[in-house]
């Protein structure tokens, strides 16, 4: 299954409809065509989504809906999710409406799925429940332009959630009798939790190539994970072996941009092995701009990334962008009055502007800080004592 288009409307916190789409909006070269996922017809998918923005702009929340989107598709229920917490906001007389589009096996599909706030007036207890979801289907033969591809005036309508209906969770969708007809899902990596926490979360035997990328110094790591603890073997080049029985004392022997390296590029070698999604939050944390760049660009490397698996990520790292050749895999995210994305084709027509230079120039607008705010702080810094602190 391939995400061809989300929109959220009413998320606490965003302003208007969150948009975001993971096709190729803009026209596709034949010089472009090697570095997008084919899907059907004349459809591409860009395998890299970035999100770019200012500090407390709202990228990590834009991540955040994502995953929640994703995770409903594949017949989690909404509870269970931790990206969840983007709506507890919610007022009780207030609904979510989330709208996806999907490609599975020659059907393109939109799936609306409206979700409110449900609380225990005993203990005081939230849930997340689906009040009204329908599902419409039609042959992706009939999609003849991209306009055409997200217009289901005329196409069949193949379930409607009927609230009488026992078998169904209230916080499930019903994505699950279509997972179950297709035997399909969206396999998804969230990384976007642990950007606080840099520690292995993924055991196993590392490749050495991997290794030597991040650490030429490191001769062997490996890490067999037990029943209550995990055997961990590190071994430097002229060193003693190192043995270790807990993940979290890694950190004592690795540097925070190894241990990192060794989380998101392993799991990104899964997601190119089984298809599907990765979402990194703030992607450039503990990098250096070389070992960055190189992950994006095994993304868009379609010898590397054989099942056309996403890299969907947030980050500051405005250099970053220059790594694409197209606007439309781009979204500058905002917070003014409320979160908002802007496809960067939308704003920029012409794919050869540097793309850098457009956003810290300002030119974009709301992607640099205030100027104002950097003399202000400026002065408190050249001026604030110690004293003033700790009072």
């Amino acid at each position: 299954m391939r995400l061809l288009r989300i929109n959220i409307k009413n998320m606490p916190r965003f302003k208007g409809e969150i948009d975001i789409e993971f096709i190729a909006k803009q026209r596709v070269a034949e010089d472009d065509k090697e570095k997008l996922c084919h899907v059907f017809s004349n459809v591409y998918i860009n395998p890299a989504i970035s999100f770019i923005g200012i500090n407390a702009s709202g990228k990590t929340s834009i991540l955040k809906a994502v995953s929640l989107v994703i995770n409903l598709l594949n017949n989690e229920s909404i509870n269970n999710v931790k990206s969840k917490e983007i709506m507890h906001d919610l007022l009780e007389e207030e609904n979510v409406s989330i709208t996806s589009y999907f490609y599975d096996k020659k059907c393109v599909y939109k799936l609306r799925t409206v979700i409110a706030k449900k609380v225990n007036n005993v203990d005081n207890s939230e849930k997340f429940v689906i009040v009204d979801e329908k599902l419409w289907e039609k042959n992706a033969e009939k999609v003849k332009t991209k306009k055409s591809l997200f217009d289901f005036k005329d196409s069949h309508l193949k379930i409607e959630r009927n609230q009488k209906e026992q078998f169904l969770l209230e916080d499930v969708s019903v994505m699950v009798a279509v997972n179950k007809e297709k035997q399909s899902m969206f396999p998804l990596r969230d990384m976007s939790m642990w950007t606080n926490h840099n520690m292995l979360n993924i055991l196993g035997k590392f490749p050495k190539e991997l290794l030597t990328f991040l650490d030429p110094s490191i001769e062997y790591f490996k890490c067999k994970p037990e029943k209550k603890s995990a055997d961990i073997r590190l071994k430097f080049y002229e060193s003693e072996e190192i043995i270790l029985n807990r993940p979290s004392e890694i950190e004592k022997y690795l540097s925070s941009g190894t241990i990192k390296g060794i989380n998101i590029f392993m799991n990104a070698l899964l997601c190119f092995a089984e298809g599907g999604y990765l979402i990194v939050d703030e992607l450039e944390n503990h990098f250096n701009e070389e070992i960055v760049s190189t992950l994006v660009r095994f993304f868009l490397d379609p010898k590397v990334n054989r099942k056309g698996a996403t890299l969907v990520y947030s980050t500051h790292y405005s250099e970053l962008l220059d790594e694409f050749e197209r606007n439309d895999c781009i979204y500058i995210v905002r917070n003014r009055g409320g979160i908002y994305a802007e496809n960067l084709s939308l704003i920029l027509k012409r794919n050869d502007i540097k793309k850098s230079e457009a956003y810290e120039s300002g030119y974009l607008e709301g992607t640099v800080p205030v100027y104002e705010s950097y003399l202000a702080l400026k002065k408190v810094l050249s001026t604030v004592t110690v004293k003033e602190i700790k009072e």
